[in-house]
């Protein structure tokens, strides 16, 4: 368990120190859950009563909140408290090598400094660097390569030729690389022939793939995830796909092939993008969204089809209004019936 002081964490932050800032905590948590010698946080003064019953010996809250309590004062209080949750929760990297029952290819290049668990299978002329942990059950097919302090969690995989920067984080039953969902089909038999998915996936540095979600190899060259991007669980991304730094894609969102996106753009739930289009950056696409065409930067989409959401949620509030209003259309048409005769 790590121990820091509230200057030590205010520094990291960016923030204040209102009260003893040689005090020491251990641990955040939530205002319901916090003990003492744990720091908790608030991101609005209408929760100053749970904070005064709680336990906590401090706690992280916005620059114009004041109590009683030794506080960290900072202008984004869920940031700052991600970044002391995670700070307090870091341990040091403790190899416990390869498992004797890892299943480890030829010719492979695997530093010394890694924890292999048990029923883990690694192909030929794999590359795994340092600090890298991959759990019981996972699959590494051949020619991969895996940047230093990835995570691998139990039951993932990452097929043959897939390439994985730094701090990369696949979380239980991802995949990545599996062939890409292409194929032609013959007019006369009916029959789907497959055509071959010879590229790879790229994941760059610090990327999240969620639980159970799906990244497809590329038909040809490279189904791209660029640096900080964040996939939730159960997402698909399609072959070919390119994903722009820091975007955010929400569990069960899915890319259709060739789909590109710029930067931070979010997917929240359910929603979807047809293929051979291009989101640019900040799109953001309300749950359950289709999107249809290309967007611009900063465009804020909902529906199916997407459109703007503001015109989308004007369109829903006529929606929940048409069987009055057609009862309505209908009692105009005798009126003006009425007067025809």
């Amino acid at each position: 368990m790590k121990a820091a002081s509230l200057g030590e964490l205010a520094s990291l932050v960016g923030g204040t120190v209102s009260g003893d800032p040689s005090l020491t905590v251990t641990a955040l948590n939530s205002l319901n859950l916090a003990e003492a010698g744990q720091i908790t946080f608030i991101t609005s003064s209408k929760l100053a009563d749970q904070l005064a019953a709680s336990r906590a010996s401090a706690c992280i809250a916005p620059l114009d909140f004041t109590s009683p309590l030794p506080l960290i004062q900072v202008g984004n209080v869920d940031l700052a408290a991600a970044r002391v949750h995670n700070y307090l929760l870091s341990e040091d990297f403790q190899p416990t090598g390869i498992h004797t029952k890892a299943v480890v290819g030829t010719c492979c290049t695997i530093s010394e400094m890694v924890s292999i668990g048990p029923l883990v299978s690694i192909g030929d002329r794999v590359h795994i660097g340092e600090r890298v942990r991959i759990e019981a059950g996972a699959v590494i097919g051949d020619d991969v390569q895996i940047g230093d302090d990835c995570v691998i969690h139990a039951n993932a995989v990452v097929a043959h030729g897939c390439i994985l920067g730094r701090r990369v984080v696949l979380y239980h039953g991802a995949v990545i690389g599996r062939d890409g969902f292409g194929f032609a089909t013959d007019p006369a038999t009916g029959e789907h022939v497959s055509n071959p998915q010879v590229g790879i996936v790229r994941l760059d540095d610090d990327v999240q793939i969620g639980a159970n979600s799906c990244v497809d190899r590329a038909a040809f060259g490279l189904t791209h995830v660029k640096r900080g991007v964040r996939i939730d669980n159960l997402v698909m991304v399609g072959h070919n796909c390119v994903i722009g730094e820091n975007s955010i894609l929400v569990g069960q969102a899915g890319l259709a092939g060739s789909t590109t996106l710029g930067r931070n753009v979010v997917l929240a739930a359910g929603a979807g993008v047809a293929g051979h289009l291009h989101l640019e950056d900040g799109v953001m696409v309300a749950g359950k969204a289709g999107v249809h065409n290309n967007q611009k930067r900063g465009a804020k989409l909902g529906g199916i089809p997407a459109i703007d959401v503001k015109q989308w949620g004007k369109a829903v509030a006529v929606f929940s209004r048409l069987p009055e209003l057609f009862k309505e259309l209908r009692r105009l048409r005798k009126d003006v019936d009425s007067l025809r005769k």
